[in-house]
């Protein structure tokens, strides 16, 4: 059932429900269109040694030496290993943090969970942060730049980029065959 279906109350208990399953995880993720970060809380006596975080380019397992996994499994998409990280920090109550960041190959997608045997989150829900243009990689930024001049000469009633270009190279081959009649002409 596709989620315009679902009634107020339905979606509401859908979002309850989802709400339940990640907080019943023995971590807590979050993650931006680029990134995912992972935290861990674990006894305020550990050090790093006590530790076994693997990050690998599909999977991912950590938790405290000689203890069954805190988190373990495959991830759902791939990540850059070289430019995923893990810390351990001092947390309130006497307690550590393990926090673990990974950098996603695909920017440009949400995950449904952390771990792919996790409660999946209902990405379409994903209210991303206001971004700049700047933030942006340089073919992304280009992209995005030609989507918003596109829109704003649809919205003068203008031709947009590529519609221009057409018009640009029929204008050129008029003018290279003047002896040719182009009243009928279309462009498509």
């Amino acid at each position: 059932m596709a989620d315009k279906d679902l009634s107020p109350a339905e979606e509401a208990a859908a979002r309850a429900k989802e709400k339940a399953e990640q907080e019943a995880l023995p971590y807590k993720w979050t993650q931006t269109i680029g990134d995912v970060d992972i935290t861990l809380t674990v006894p305020g006596n550990l050090k790093g040694r006590d530790l076994v975080v693997d990050i690998k380019k599909h999977c991912i397992t950590a938790g405290i030496k000689g203890q069954e996994p805190i988190i373990k499994g495959d991830l759902p998409h791939a990540i850059h290993v070289d430019d995923s990280t893990w810390t351990l920090t001092a947390a309130p109550g006497g307690t550590k943090t393990v926090e673990i960041h990974l950098d996603k190959v695909n920017k440009m997608e949400w995950w449904p969970h952390a771990v792919t045997d996790a409660p999946k989150i209902d990405v379409t829900k994903i209210v991303p942060e206001n971004s700049k243009l700047s933030d942006l990689d340089g073919e992304t930024r280009g992209m995005v730049e030609k989507m918003m001049y596109d829109q704003r000469q649809k919205e003068l009633g203008q031709p947009t980029s590529d519609e221009q270009k057409k018009l640009d190279i029929f204008k050129k081959f008029q003018e290279q065959h003047p002896e040719m009649d182009f009243s009928n002409a279309k462009l498509n």
